[in-house]
């Protein structure tokens, strides 16, 4: 523990030269919804199932947002 009044000192990130909004072994925007979609999918059954109405909204919203930000992608990137 430290005293108070005293800061720890902070670890280095492991970033050299990278993107700072990159974190080691992460794959990207894409990747990230992706990965966002398929979790929100998850959640927003189980919002249902327990009948929890407006998160099941929220996260339909979330999942439908995700995926057109993935639709959106791949149409740029056949162009």
């Amino acid at each position: 523990m430290t005293k108070p009044g005293k800061k720890r000192p902070r670890a280095a990130s492991g970033v050299a030269g990278g993107s700072r909004h990159e974190e080691p072994g992460e794959g990207g925007a894409d990747e990230a919804v992706a990965f966002i979609a398929e979790q929100t999918a998850a959640l927003r059954k189980l919002a249902e199932r327990h009948k929890l109405h407006v998160l099941h909204y929220l996260l339909g919203m979330t999942q439908l947002e995700a995926d057109e930000h993935l639709r959106l992608r791949s149409r740029r990137k056949l162009s």
